[in-house]
């Protein structure tokens, strides 16, 4: 139970909150509010895969380990354009927005300050081109969810709440990511 005199401080506050102009509560919010950085991050299948399937993943610089299709949202664009964007630009692959669907969980909120939007999507890995530009990306290639190549730790780190890779079971499938 909360004190009295507590309740009725925070009773004060939010009415003069209430009463000050919109633009001056934003900004205070926006001063209080921790701030987070948002990305748009694409699980996507080989739709023609047998066994426990087959997974794009792409090798970008410095090289060392492989990654999903993955990037920044753009000032007021919605998670799953940003996440069409990224996709098309990281491996060529150009998909409608609509055809991807959100994961579950859809958000994973990172302790360092950034949330994922996670989608996921199916194409037929024969007749689909990946197409990378040698900068951003050297390599794009799909690998079988059972034999994954070396991935970096915050890929790993993110299959592993979707049950993939080598952290999988060990992350709780809503748990707050590190």
């Amino acid at each position: 139970m909360i004190p009295r005199s507590r309740a009725t401080g925070r009773a004060v506050a939010y009415k003069v909150f209430y009463r000050l102009p919109v633009g001056m509560r934003r900004r205070l919010v926006r001063l209080a509010v921790p701030k987070y950085v948002v990305g748009a991050v694409t699980l996507v299948r080989d739709s023609e895969a047998e066994g426990t399937g087959r997974l794009l993943l792409l090798r970008q610089p410095p090289g060392y380990s492989w990654t999903l299709p993955a990037g920044l949202l753009q000032r007021a664009e919605a998670p799953v354009v940003g996440a069409a964007r990224e996709l098309y630009e990281e491996s060529g692959i150009r998909l409608s927005p609509d055809r991807l669907r959100p994961a579950v969980p859809n958000a994973l909120v990172h302790a360092k300050g950034w949330v994922d939007m996670v989608f996921e999507a199916e194409v037929p890995a024969s007749t689909t081109e990946l197409t990378v530009d040698g900068a951003e990306v050297y390599e794009a290639a799909w690998h079988p969810l059972d034999d994954l190549p070396r991935l970096s730790r915050a890929t790993a780190f993110l299959l592993g709440h979707y049950g993939i890779g080598p952290l999988a079971g060990e992350i709780p499938p809503t748990g707050r990511a590190a």
